[in-house]
């Protein structure tokens, strides 16, 4: 644990001192989102465009979350233990790309269907059976969903615009 704890700052620290556009928490045993690191880097959080989780233990992510970093273009959550997303995910006016493929989603994220920037939704290996479809159609950039490894009904892809990554 301890590990994780200077890993986490010492990327916080880079972030800062870089000024940078890229936080990544990958990989540093977090069972939640460190509540101290809204704090820390509220100098650049509305710099932050790219924001990685990846490879934690997340169970959930908190509605401030989503509220201070409001400009980020991608969000990599996969491998954690994220089983939905707060309704505050669709403040994300500027979110291309999330990755939250290797979680416990039985339920596509309809939250993410209000983001009409979204590009490329990743839910590989997660346990998703339907899919939203006219709310997909009516994404204007989407133009990617990966549901490789969910038991999705393949009947209900049929007519979509969107391309659908499947596990043949």
């Amino acid at each position: 644990m301890a590990e994780g704890v200077a890993r986490v700052a010492r990327r916080v620290n880079d972030l800062i001192e870089s000024g940078g556009h890229h936080l990544d928490l990958s990989g540093c045993c977090l069972n939640a989102y460190p509540t101290g690191l809204y704090l820390a880097t509220s100098s650049v959080s509305d710099k932050i465009t790219s924001i990685s989780l990846a490879n934690n233990e997340l169970k959930g992510m908190t509605k401030k979350f989503f509220t201070v970093y409001q400009n980020i273009e991608e969000l990599d959550l996969q491998g954690n233990q994220l089983e939905n997303l707060p309704v505050e995910v669709g403040l994300l006016s500027n979110l291309k790309t999330i990755n939250l493929s290797k979680n416990k989603f039985e339920v596509f994220p309809e939250e993410l269907t209000r983001i009409q920037s979204m590009e490329s939704i990743n839910l590989e290996g997660n346990q998703i059976k339907d899919i939203p479809m006219d709310d997909l159609n009516n994404m204007p950039k989407l133009s990617s969903v990966n549901v490789k490894l969910n038991p999705v009904n393949k009947e209900n892809l049929k007519n979509c615009a969107v391309k659908f990554e499947l596990a043949l």
